[in-house]
C-alpha cells in the first residue's frame, strides 16, 4: 500500500545497526589469529569467543570504523573480547552514561578488556573520577579491578587534576590491599606506582603508603608494598631531585 501511494518508508534504525554490526564483526573476524590463542592464554588473555587479534590489529579496525557510539555499544554486547576492545576505541566517551559504564564493567571477563576500556574510553569521560570509588568498593573481581585500573591511567593522563585528589585515593589503595585475587592486587599495585610517579609531591606520599603496606601481615598487602617500593624507591635519588 505504501509503495503504491509513493510514500517513502523510514528505515528501521535497529535494522541499520544490525547491518553495521554485522559489517564490523566481519571486519574483526577477518583479522582472527586462532594460532595466537594459546600464547595469549599464557598471559591470562582469554575469554569465550576470543579471536586472537593483536592490539595493533584492533586499533586498525577501530580506525576503519571511526567513532560510532551506537556501534560501540552493540560491539560490547557481543561479549567477544576482541570486539569489546574495539568498542572501547570507537566509543564517544562524552556520551557514556553511568549505566553504560557500569554495564561494561560487569561484563568484563579478562584483564586486558578491563584495562583497555579504562584507558581508551572511561578515563576520557567526565563521569570517570566518581566511578573509581564506586567500582573499587565492589566485590566483583573485574569491577573492582576497573576501579584501580582507572585510577592508574588517570594518574598518568589526567594532568589537570590536583595532587591532593590522588593523595586522598591512597586510603582506597590501603583498603583493597588485603584482596589477594591476582587481577585485583596487580591493579592496586599499578595504581600505587602510577600515583607515585605522577609528581615529586606524590612520590613520598606513595612511598610512605607502600612502606605501610609492606609491614602489614596480609601477603597481598606485603607484595603490593614491596613491589611498589622496588620501582618508586630509586626515583627518590634520581638525577635532578634535590
Amino acid at each position: 500500500m505504501l509503495a503504491a501511494m509513493n510514500i517513502p518508508t523510514v528505515p528501521d534504525p535497529a535494522e541499520g545497526m544490525s547491518e553495521r554490526l554485522a559489517e564490523a564483526m566481519e571486519l574483526i573476524r577477518a583479522q582472527a589469529r586462532p594460532e595466537a590463542l594459546q600464547a595469549l592464554a599464557r598471559f591470562a588473555i582469554w575469554g569465550e569467543g576470543r579471536l586472537g587479534l593483536s592490539v595493533p590489529q584492533m586499533r586498525a579496525v577501530a580506525k576503519r570504523l571511526g567513532r560510532d557510539h551506537a556501534l560501540a555499544l552493540a560491539l560490547w554486547d557481543t561479549a567477544v573480547p576482541d570486539a569489546q576492545i574495539v568498542a572501547s576505541l570507537i566509543a564517544e566517551p562524552a556520551q557514556l552514561t553511568l549505566a553504560q559504564m557500569d554495564l561494561w564493567t560487569q561484563g568484563m571477563a579478562a584483564w586486558d578488556v578491563c584495562d583497555q576500556a579504562c584507558n581508551n574510553a572511561f578515563r576520557k569521560s567526565p563521569l570517570a573520577w566518581a566511578r573509581i570509588r564506586v567500582w573499587a568498593a565492589s566485590r566483583e573481581e573485574f569491577v573492582r579491578r576497573a576501579g584501580y585500573a582507572l585510577l592508574a591511567v588517570m594518574a598518568v593522563h589526567d594532568q589537570k587534576r590536583p595532587d591532593a585528589d590522588f593523595i586522598a585515593m591512597l586510603a582506597l589503595i590501603e583498603a583493597a590491599a588485603d584482596d589477594d585475587r591476582n587481577f585485583v592486587k596487580k591493579a592496586v599495585n599499578w595504581a600505587l606506582r602510577q600515583i607515585g610517579k605522577r609528581s615529586d609531591t606524590l612520590l613520598p606520599e606513595a612511598i610512605a603508603c607502600a612502606e605501610r603496606l609492606r609491614e602489614r601481615p596480609e601477603k597481598s598487602a606485603c607484595w603490593i608494598g614491596a613491589d611498589a617500593l622496588r620501582e618508586l624507591g630509586p626515583r627518590v635519588h634520581r638525577p635532578g631531585r634535590s
